[in-house]
């Protein structure tokens, strides 16, 4: 106690001799100097450590079971043989299956189109034709007497694993055709009649290639003939706005690369409904548009005024984020002043002589889209000067609104400079009007039968969407035009449709298995314009609440937002360029979401995939990335441990292909891998190497079984609050023993199929399985499980690295390890963590006795990333320390016992707080945020009914439909950095006195030997918080100032 404290602070209020006050203030703070002058005695704390370091090893050891498993490893050491992983050899294998793969899929495609080519030139065009087609969205309808409607007939459906469970008729195709185009029109039935052909190439197709997914004929007409069949779903209004001719697989094999310049008239008679028109035609022109195209948007009155600023007087990649940014500055467009089309004709077409004399651009097609609502002055100066008589740059004429005063004027632009004029009176003209420049821009390709295949850059398909993980859900389609070979229309150049067929990412990085990988190996593709279609590293999903939603730009993240530690693009420049080679890079890389950094030294391969616009890299780790090793064993002794109930291996790895034959479809891998094994089901493809390792793996952990049974069953039990134990190896097995019944575990989920986090999947290993490798094999390492199935934070788990060695060579075996409740490692702690009363205190400087459960003091045992695992307060487990003392974690900072590790996400989701308009616009009333609302929501009323669709299987437009909404929207795509922490192992022991203020606050910080963590002992009584803010993993926004 200190009396003299309500002394000073009284005194302090009197007037009375100086000598006397400064007598009372100088006491005062000498009382609260020696109140502050706690002694926390390092040897007691080193004691306690050393003291936990015995029981939790001791404990982990037991009860995973790691000894055995490594001594079991190492009996088997002289029939093992390691070999090191030839990186530049495995990328060409790699390559050359998935090169087959993809080969199969365009094969299918050009059997396709030439069916329909064929089906079309001995087809007779008739106009009074009658067919009963089975229409998508009617089939197996009935009307009030039970009688099928028209058009509405038997269609049997089944339920098909391979269709992502959704009922098909894999003997029938069927026809999907828009609301908006009516279902017996003329020619819809030759068409739908004529492709009637397809139906057997379908079905002999699948038969060929199992694995083959949806295949279909889009029509320029506008229907959509689909394999298998299925019932269309309408959306909420009852609108199928589906149609085929907007898809990105067909614009794209319909048309060519092109470069694109979109001018639309923002003068004052523009007003109403007309700017909301033309606003709806620019987005639309905009959905047309991809990766292989380039664009910049326009707007003129008596002056020209880039949408864009930054992009003035050039071209820009017409990427989704690129689209979906000038989308957002349209809508802002506001009409005044008078029109003047010939400045920005002129500023257009120098546009387009720069690009084709610098080389820029899709060095293809070229046109200018002129949106406008009349024409009235002299403008065929500008196309002598700029486009005449080579009329390189076509011109494109859309006239807004329903006056036709200057009709003659918009319609000679177009038909004098090789392009189409179309009058869009109202926004459901819009869509079908748009789509007339494609087939335009495709003549020349149907006149010269340049049959090229195009594949597209990754997309979402909405049915995965709704029932998998975010690394199944992207695809791509192959496609390729049908034209027509008719002698009479050759020269008019008809384009027929397009066919195509979707392939899941997914299946084909499953060629590049992962145990050939590595621990922290993998393999990733991408396109020839840099963007990532598949990576383990790309999250194309973000969390809205509660709900998971594709990101604006899922499909345009480009290689080095994902490697960003190749600052020199090396890598990607390589790639891009579709050359082969390696490439040895230092990288930060992060597991645990992020939260815990590694150091590695990975090397990276890679190389084309011939006859696509893809290519393939893998990445090898140095160190256990370097090694595999083989081992054999009997099938019959490998097939009986294989069998036990504490076995499983990994269901998302292929250990045999059970896709091909529909019988194996509903196998897990494990059961396909016994039938096989025992002769059941012989004609399985399987992988014989890994089988081999499933094997022996399983003969080598078999005895932990036994082990863990034992423990279970005999002696004094099972310690309280012990779970489960557990064990996974480089070939993707398991073997799981639950200490306690499902009903007494904390951590229910752990190890479930619901707990990817924790599991081997396509994407990889588990998180415990990558932490113990970089762990020093033997010593185990322990953390609290906090990702989003293990919310609780009430277990830990510790978990250690097996390895073999041949000679020189050491490679990783696999992981080991245990979990129990958090309660468990807190009642073992306190049991440690304090003096008996009557500890002999007479040696020890500071308090004596010293105990955890006192107030005087704070206890925690903290990890090396700095994350807690035990406190007084249970609210701070699994939280950085630093979040919850700053004042010592600065301190442990500034001495270098923990060190800060920056690292960066390209891909993350900030809070869009400014938006696009001014900063100012908020002043001016606080209704004009509901007025914009409601002049978005009205422009783009017509467009949604449009353009939604809830089944959306064949190119989904989430992306899209999420950007048209933006304005409503939290949050928006940016980049960000973000501080990790890592403990520097080779300081044992740290103590300091923080100076805060009236009070010192000490501390006392000792490793514990042979593990991953650090006691903290921290005096109570001093709060530093107003001296040292807490210190946070808080990611930051990255802004970039352009020049």
């Amino acid at each position: 106690m200190c009396p003299l404290r309500m002394d000073v602070s009284i005194m302090c209020h009197r007037r009375g001799s100086s000598w006397v006050t400064f007598f009372i203030v100088y006491t005062g703070m000498i009382c609260v100097f020696t109140h502050a002058q706690m002694k926390i005695p390092p040897e007691t704390v080193q004691k306690w450590a050393i003291t936990l370091s015995e029981k939790i090893n001791a404990f982990a050891s037991k009860y995973s079971g790691a000894a055995l498993l490594q001594k079991k490893l190492k009996d088997v050491e002289p029939i093992v043989r390691i070999e090191e992983v030839d990186g530049a050899r495995l990328v060409l294998d790699f390559s050359d299956e998935i090169e087959r793969m993809l080969g199969s899929k365009m094969k299918s495609v050009k059997r396709l189109a030439d069916t329909a080519e064929d089906a079309d030139l001995y087809h007779e065009f008739n106009a009074s034709l009658q067919f009963d087609y089975f229409n998508a969205l009617l089939v197996n309808t009935m009307d009030e007497e039970g009688n099928f409607i028209e058009l509405g007939g038997e269609f049997p459906l089944e339920e098909n694993e391979h269709f992502n469970k959704l009922a098909v008729n894999t003997l029938m195709s069927d026809i999907q055709v828009p609301t908006n185009v009516y279902n017996k029109d003329p020619d819809i039935l030759n068409g739908v009649y004529m492709s009637e052909a397809l139906n057997d190439v379908f079905i002999s197709n699948f038969q060929k290639d199992p694995t083959l997914t949806w295949q279909y004929f889009g029509s320029s007409t506008g229907f959509f003939r689909l394999y298998p069949g299925i019932k269309w779903t309408p959306d909420s209004n009852g609108v199928v706005a589906f149609d085929c001719r907007n898809r990105n697989w067909y614009i794209q094999a319909a048309t060519s690369p092109k470069d694109i310049i979109i001018l639309v008239d923002v003068s004052g008679s523009m007003k109403g409904l007309k700017i909301t028109i033309a606003k709806h035609t620019i987005n639309t022109i905009l959905d047309t548009l991809g990766e292989n195209d380039f664009v910049n948007v326009i707007a003129y009155t008596d002056y020209v005024r880039y949408v864009e600023p930054c992009f003035k007087g050039t071209l820009v990649q017409a990427d989704l984020d690129n689209r979906e940014h000038f989308k957002l500055l349209v809508e802002e467009l506001h009409v005044k002043g008078e029109a003047k089309v010939k400045k920005a004709m002129k500023e257009s077409f120098r546009i387009l002589a720069d690009a084709r004399a610098n080389g820029q651009g899709s060095l293809c097609n070229q046109a200018i889209m002129l949106i406008t609502d009349g024409a009235m002055e002299d403008f065929q100066s500008v196309f002598e000067e700029f486009n005449w008589p080579d009329k390189k740059v076509r011109v494109f004429t859309y006239l807004i609104g329903r006056d036709m005063t200057f009709s003659e004027n918009v319609k000679w632009i177009a038909c004098n400079n090789k392009g189409y004029y179309t009058h869009v009176s109202t926004l459901a003209d819009v869509q079908e009007n748009v789509m007339e420049y494609l087939h335009v821009l495709s003549r020349p390709m149907v006149i010269n039968h340049d049959h090229d295949i195009i594949w597209t850059e990754a997309y979402m398909d909405s049915v995965l969407f709704r029932s998998m993980a975010h690394s199944l859900l992207l695809m791509t389609s192959v496609a390729m035009p049908v034209f027509s070979k008719k002698k009479e229309t050759l020269s008019h150049g008809i384009l027929l449709g397009v066919v195509g067929t979707d392939i899941p990412l997914s299946e084909v990085m499953k060629l590049a298995p992962r145990y050939k990988l590595g621990t922290h190996g993998y393999a990733f593709l991408i396109t020839n314009n840099g963007y990532i279609l598949a990576h383990p590293d790309l999250r194309p999903l973000y969390n809205d609440g509660k709900k998971l939603k594709p990101k604006p730009n899922y499909n345009s993240v480009d290689l080095s937002e994902a490697e960003w530690e190749d600052t020199e693009d090396s890598l990607r420049t390589a790639m891009v360029k579709g050359e082969t080679g390696t490439l040895a890079l230092d990288v930060r890389a992060a597991v645990d979401k992020g939260k815990r950094p590694l150091f590695l030294k990975n090397d990276y391969f890679y190389t084309t995939i011939n006859e696509t616009p893809f290519s393939f890299g893998m990445v090898l780790t140095r160190g256990h990335g370097q090694y595999m090793f083989f081992g054999n064993v009997s099938v019959e002794e490998g097939l009986h441990d294989l069998q036990q109930p504490d076995l499983s291996i990994a269901d998302e790895w292929t250990y045999c292909e059970t896709d091909i034959d529909p019988h194996h479809r509903k196998l897990t891998q494990l059961q396909a891998v016994v039938r096989y094994l025992t002769g059941k089901e012989p004609d399985l493809e399987c992988d014989e190497i890994l089988l081999q390792q499933v094997l022996f793996d399983a003969v080598v952990t078999a005895p932990l079984e036994a082990y863990w049974t034992t423990l279970a069953l005999t002696g004094p039990g099972v310690d309280e609050g012990m779970e489960t134990a557990f064990l996974g190896t480089r070939s993707g097995l398991m073997r799981v023993i639950r200490y306690a019944g499902s009903e007494k575990r904390v951590g229910k989920k752990f190890l479930t199929t619901v707990d990817k986090e924790n599991l081997f999947t396509l994407d990889h290993f588990p998180i415990w399985y990558r932490l113990a490798a970089e762990n020093k094999p033997g010593q185990f390492f322990f953390y609290v499980p906090q990702d989003d199935v293990n919310k609780g934070r009430n277990t830990f788990v510790a978990v250690t690295s097996v390895t073999v060695t041949e000679g020189k060579r050491t490679a990783l075996a696999g992981a080991i390890g245990m979990q129990a409740s958090l309660d468990l490692l807190e009642r073992l702690f306190l049991s440690i963590a304090k003096q008996p009363n009557d500890t002999d205190c007479s040696d020890v400087d500071g308090i004596c006795p010293l105990s955890c459960e006192s107030i005087d003091v704070n206890c925690y045992i903290v990890d090396n990333n700095g994350f807690i695992l035990i406190s007084k307060e249970r609210g701070d487990v699994g939280k950085f320390f630093g979040e919850v003392d700053g004042s010592v974690m600065a301190q442990l900072l500034k001495s270098g016992l923990y060190k800060r590790v920056t690292l960066y996400d390209y891909q993350a989701m900030c809070k869009n707080v400014h938006h696009h308009a001014s900063g100012a616009r908020p002043l001016l009333s606080p209704f004009y945020g509901l007025v914009a609302l409601l002049k978005w929501f009205f422009s783009n009323f017509m467009m949604f009914l449009l353009e939604f669709n809830i089944c959306g299987l064949w190119h989904s437009d989430h992306a899209v439909d999420a950007h048209k909404q933006k304005k409503l929207e939290l949050v928006q795509p940016c980049n960000t950095e973000y501080p990790s922490f890592i403990y520097d192992s080779s300081i044992r022991e740290t103590n300091s006195i923080i100076k805060c203020g009236r009070c010192q606050k000490m501390f006392v910080l000792q490793q514990v030997p042979n593990s991953n963590l650090v006691m903290l002992v921290v005096q109570a009584d001093c709060d530093c918080s107003r001296q040292y803010a807490p210190i946070t993993l808080m990611p930051k926004e990255v802004k970039y100032i352009l020049p």
